[in-house]
């Protein structure tokens, strides 16, 4: 099977040399063992998907180290809590760098061990599935932002897949791309076996997984929407806390995306509760029955999955530059009704912004439309950002299936979404 090159690569190679550990988290069948692998030959490797090297880290932990000396690479860390102090003595017992390569699912339990060992001694690196631009190996490396500096380097690599749709199908694991004979629909049973019978039952005390099972369709059938827990309960018969506790799960375990609302004091009927996405939109068509691109692209998901990809997109892009994408993203819902007029049809609608990045003091406004052609209506929302004091609102952008970049108005532009 081809290896398909990681955007990532660059910044591990520079936290490997600057850290005394790399912990690469993300989930599962994102790549991270093989990246490791591929990029660090020479180190031992041990894996803790073992039975015999687990036992052997939890019950001594102290000799399990001194019998793998660094340099060496340990996966799926997350099995042996045991091994995170010891692994701190040794990090402090060394001056070399670049000891300690780590990799494993359920970031949230990673991080509570990191945070209370390992703190300052390691980089902590997330790898997302594979992005447009490492399916096509388009080497531009530029986190997305809608300026025209960035539009201008962006075209001289971008090139316009034959078939978007069947790329938001397939979804973003990398096994798929390596192996293109590999059925999909196999792929993604076999995908949600496994993930329901390690991640969840390590995750949480989950009696019931077909029950479990439900809630996963569920949720992926509001991807692109505002998270309601009551709805999510009432459709599988289970209550609000059961299903806040079990979508901690998805999120914990990297299958979904709580995208939080932009509520600045100034907007004080902003809507608080937080948009989810589903991480990988193939897993999300898998669970939602929708088995073809063609019935995808044509069916009643196909705007909400759309947005999905754009969403990940945008976050791959800076998560591959090492970037905590956490504290600049959000969206913006009000309450306040205003009176637009549209073709000839006057209606009130909620002011609604679908995602906005904030760098340097500036808010830069996304809204996100499958149409092939768009108006300066789409971006018609943006100006509730002027309200907001000591930021600036920056050129923002409607992302589209449109052929080409335009401008819709001043200061807005339109993007077809490879341009991400």
């Amino acid at each position: 099977m081809a290896y398909i090159e990681r955007s990532i690569t660059p910044y591990i190679q520079r936290a490997e040399r600057s850290f005394k550990a790399v912990l690469l988290t993300g989930a599962r069948q994102t790549g991270k063992s093989t990246l490791l692998k591929r990029m660090f030959p020479q180190r031992k490797y041990v894996t803790f998907d073992d039975p015999f090297f687990e036992e052997q880290a939890a019950v001594s932990p102290q000799m399990f180290l001194s019998l793998n000396a660094p340099p060496v690479t340990f996966d799926e860390v997350q099995r042996v809590p045991q091994l995170f102090r010891y692994l701190k003595m040794e990090c402090d017992n060394r001056s070399a760098y670049g000891l300690y390569c780590l990799s494993g699912s359920q970031p949230f339990r990673l991080m509570k061990n990191v945070s209370e060992s390992l703190s300052g001694r390691v980089s902590i690196v997330e790898l997302s599935g594979l992005s447009l631009r490492e399916i096509q190996a388009d080497p531009f490396e530029r986190p997305f932002l809608p300026t025209m500096d960035y539009v201008l380097a962006r075209q001289q690599s971008v090139r316009k897949p034959e078939d978007i749709w069947a790329i938001i199908h397939r979804g973003s694991y990398p096994e798929l791309y390596q192996n293109p004979a590999l059925d999909w629909q196999q792929f993604y049973a076999g995908y949600v076996k496994t993930y329901l019978e390690r991640d969840v039952r390590e995750l949480s005390a989950v009696q019931d997984l077909d029950v479990f099972r439900r809630f996963m369709v569920a949720v992926a059938a509001r991807t692109g929407q505002m998270v309601n827990y009551a709805n999510i309960a009432d459709e599988i018969g289970k209550d609000a806390a059961t299903v806040r506790n079990w979508m901690s799960i998805l999120e914990a375990s990297g299958i979904i995306y709580l995208l939080e609302p932009y509520t600045p004091a100034v907007l004080r009927r902003a809507i608080k509760t937080p948009k989810l996405y589903f991480r990988d939109t193939g897993l999300a068509a898998y669970l939602t029955r929708w088995l073809t691109p063609e019935t995808l692209a044509c069916g009643a998901m196909s705007g909400n999955m759309f947005e999905t990809y754009v969403i990940s997109e945008i976050l791959k892009s800076y998560a591959n530059q090492g970037i905590d994408y956490r504290y600049c993203v959000s969206y913006y819902r009000g309450k306040d009704k205003r009176r637009v007029t549209r073709n000839g049809d006057t209606m009130e609608v909620e002011g609604e912004i679908d995602f906005i990045i904030e760098e340097n003091g500036t808010l830069y406004p996304i809204e996100i439309k499958k149409n092939t052609a768009e108006t300066a209506y789409a971006a018609s929302a943006f100006q509730v950002l002027d309200r907001v004091e000591d930021k600036t609102r920056g050129m923002g952008a409607v992302i589209s299936l449109c052929p080409a970049p335009g401008l819709l108005r001043e200061n807005v532009m339109e993007l077809p979404v490879w341009y991400l």
